[in-house]
């Protein structure tokens, strides 16, 4: 029965290598992008990353947003906030606004992270952290309904 298990995850791994989707890097977006898998963006975008698998951000991409993903590879520039379910990988190309929560984390020398970041090694502290990650900007998003009320 374990082995069924085992089979499984890695038919998840290998697939998680083949790419669903790619943005080049002549390439402008405005809007969120989901992905059931493999993203890859070397282009620009503007809206938020939400992917099932891999992301990588290649070296001239920019992004003002925030990424999700399960591995991720940052080499260009994010300006918003990533959470990373697996492995994050901060190239030394890379600059990084914005805050950082991920179960594993290797910054290469050179790169530029300016946040807050949160390396989750157990599950407990994982699901605590996304959680008032969740929170707080649940209320970052509610601020301006209540500035422009009072204003």
């Amino acid at each position: 029965m374990q082995d069924k298990g085992v089979s499984i995850e890695m038919a998840q791994e290998a697939s998680d290598y083949s790419i669903n989707t790619i943005i080049g890097p002549n390439t402008s977006l405005s809007g969120d992008i989901d992905v059931g898998g493999f993203v890859r963006i070397d282009g620009h975008l503007r809206g938020d990353v939400k992917a099932k698998g891999r992301v990588v951000i290649g070296e001239r991409a920019r992004i003002k947003g925030n990424v999700k993903g399960t591995n991720i590879t940052v080499g260009g520039v994010v300006f918003g906030n990533i959470i990373s379910d697996g492995h994050l990988v901060i190239l030394s190309t890379a600059i990084v606004i914005g805050d950082i929560i991920t179960r594993r984390i290797q910054a290469d020398d050179g790169c530029f992270v300016n946040g807050k970041v949160a390396v989750c090694l157990d599950d407990e502290r994982w699901a605590k952290t996304t959680s008032e990650h969740r929170d707080a900007q649940g209320i970052k998003s509610a601020l301006p309904v209540f500035q422009r009320a009072y204003v």
